[in-house]
């Protein structure tokens, strides 16, 4: 109960320090040149997180912490049956919950209804740390659901769903960041995390790019599965990010990126949405 009573505390301040500290280095050592400047989008993608967060503690009251503390009181989960080391426990913890949010992600990218919801996050024109915060609230609330899920069938320790909570959300801001790492140490780094390079290849309008490069935190999981992509074809300079719909400076405001998901996304000439494929 103790842990939890600070959860909100330790995770709002590494959520401000590392969102600080990205844009700084964005500022510093930009990787694009971006065509939007920051009033453009930057008070919706922060304003999402305020609705996303809101919604979160009134659906689910205690979070994932809340409910691994719970599920310890009461003995359930894999961990608690075969009553494994708490190092053991603490570990295949982080590593699961990862691997669940990794599955969640390509689930989120193969099923039309829920890539609705998931498109909002692909639909911003620009990538830089904001980019990793702009989810739509639906899709937030899902992903919280299958984490709930996945928390009842292992019983991980509490402070491991917090640590991976706050990972979770540091490493989706590090990863999105518009930042320049020397590509030598990017080349190592990428072999243990997943880094902005990595990650934006994810963000192209390519749909074959799109449909890679779904790790958050770490890369091993696209290695594996057959899923990991190192360049985009155009290049990081000169490739494109988002989709094809949804691309005009108006699409950037709240309102309409909480609607987003109940449009259709027709062009002016009355072709469905899709995402573009390889030419």
């Amino acid at each position: 109960m103790d842990l939890l009573s600070h959860e909100p505390v330790i995770r709002a301040t590494i959520f401000f320090g590392i969102l600080l500290l990205m844009a700084l280095w964005e500022i510093l050592t930009p990787r694009r040149r971006q065509a939007i400047p920051r009033h453009g989008r930057w008070p919706s993608n922060l304003g999402i997180v305020v609705v996303d967060s809101l919604l979160v503690r009134l659906v689910f009251p205690a979070a994932a912490v809340g409910f691994a503390l719970y599920c310890e009181s009461k003995g359930w989960g894999l961990f608690h049956a075969v009553d494994a080391p708490t190092w053991l426990a603490f570990v295949g913890s982080v590593l699961i919950l990862d691997l669940a949010i990794y599955f969640q992600h390509i689930l989120f990218h193969a099923v039309p209804t829920l890539w609705r919801f998931h498109r909002m996050h692909h639909a911003d024109t620009e990538f830089d740390v904001t980019t990793g915060l702009r989810f739509h609230p639906v899709e937030v609330l899902l992903s919280m659901g299958i984490k709930i899920a996945v928390i009842a069938a292992l019983g991980p320790p509490a402070v491991a769903v917090l640590v991976f909570e706050v990972i979770l959300n540091a490493t989706s801001m590090f990863n999105h960041g518009n930042v320049r790492i020397p590509s030598g140490f990017e080349h190592v780094l990428r072999w243990f995390v997943v880094t902005p390079e990595m990650h934006r290849v994810h963000h192209s309008i390519y749909r074959d790019e799109t449909d890679s490069n779904f790790g958050f935190n770490l890369p091993w999981w696209d290695h594996i599965f057959g899923t990991y992509r190192a360049q985009p074809r155009d290049g990081h300079e000169g490739m494109t990010i988002g989709i094809d719909r949804f691309r005009e400076s108006r699409e950037h405001w709240l309102d309409r990126m909480l609607v987003q998901p109940f449009r259709s996304g027709v062009r002016k000439s009355g072709q469905s949405e899709t995402r573009k494929t390889q030419e």
